[in-house]
């Protein structure tokens, strides 16, 4: 026999070798995957409440669900996840799981059946904002819970909840209501009120201003002592939000806070602090921790003006000449 066809020979083995071990791979993988992909437990009987952060990664839901011997293989998880391109279908609530599902079955159920959802309130919005959150909940009635909250604006806490998709109207505002005080309390503002001689509702509407006049907690510090400043001089705060919330919602622009105009100086409202001196008489949002801290405890100065750039950068001064020309520079 000829060395090259001893060489062909050899070659074909080698191939044949090569591609039954390929497929011997393959196979295992398979059966790997098959035996993975199987429920974690098929004689569980009982349902767990798994719940699922907002912005949680697939690797994470995935080793949390191992974890918890809901599945037998986080890897196998993400691996079905991907295969179905479900990586952003995936929903952030409440499910009811069981080791006697299939992860294919968990996986249908984490992007189409939460039970609970988790809400986000951004800070300085007013009730009528807040509500909107919730207008696609099944038992959730608008006017009862403006009604339950006609005296709560400012102590409807900003924060990421979780609730139930059928949560009602009474379930969100106790909610919102009650994580107020805690959070007031976690946090010791009832000190800060006592040993600066104030009382909660004066700094729930004064941080409701600030939560709409400055961005960041040392701004609002610093507004808030200038407001503090005008308060003690017996001046107008002259806060233009407060004009934005007199004026309500404008059904031209269809959205609330629209921007005040010189006009609006002359709104006949309890609300309007050009017109009338003092803190309004309520809240005027609902105003997060940082407002509530920075109203609690303002930073001292001798300023009693303040405008904010068309970058949203504050400008301090002492008089009035000074506040003119930051107008003329920053705001021409």
């Amino acid at each position: 026999m000829s060395s090259s066809l001893l060489t062909k020979k050899t070659l074909l083995i080698v191939l044949t070798s090569s591609m039954l071990l390929v497929l011997m791979g393959v196979g295992i993988v398979w059966a790997w995957l098959f035996k993975v992909l199987q429920p974690a437990n098929t004689q569980a009987t009982e349902s767990v409440q798994f719940v699922v952060p907002k912005g949680q990664s697939v690797q994470k839901i995935g080793d949390r669900l191992e974890e918890q011997q809901l599945i037998k293989s986080a890897w196998a998880f993400r691996y079905l996840v991907w295969r179905r391109q479900l990586t952003t279908k995936i929903q952030a609530g409440s499910f009811k799981l069981s080791a006697s599902q299939s992860p294919r079955e968990i996986v249908q159920k984490l992007t189409t059946g939460t039970d609970d959802v988790w809400v986000t309130i951004p800070e300085g919005k007013r009730k009528e904002e807040i509500a909107a959150y919730f207008s696609e909940f099944s038992e959730f009635d608008l006017k009862e819970f403006l009604t339950l909250s006609a005296e709560d604006e400012g102590y409807l806490f900003p924060d990421t909840y979780l609730f139930p998709v059928q949560a009602t109207a009474k379930t969100v505002h106790d909610q919102l209501r009650k994580n107020f005080d805690k959070v007031v309390q976690a946090n010791g503002l009832e000190k800060k009120f006592q040993k600066n001689n104030t009382n909660l509702n004066d700094v729930v509407i004064l941080a409701s201003l600030l939560e709409r006049e400055a961005k960041s907690q040392e701004d609002m510090k610093i507004v808030a002592g200038i407001l503090n400043n005008r308060l003690d001089n017996g001046m107008a705060l002259q806060v233009d939000a407060t004009m934005q919330y007199a004026k309500g919602y404008d059904t031209k622009t269809k959205q609330w806070w629209t921007p005040s105009l010189s006009a609006d100086k002359e709104i006949d409202s309890p609300f309007n602090t050009y017109k009338v001196t003092g803190l309004p008489p309520a809240p005027i949002s609902n105003p997060g921790l940082k407002a509530l801290q920075a109203a609690a405890d303002p930073t001292p100065s001798n300023n009693l003006f303040y405008i904010s750039d068309g970058q949203g950068k504050m400008h301090y001064s002492e008089t009035y000449d000074q506040h003119l020309q930051n107008i003329q520079k920053y705001l021409k």
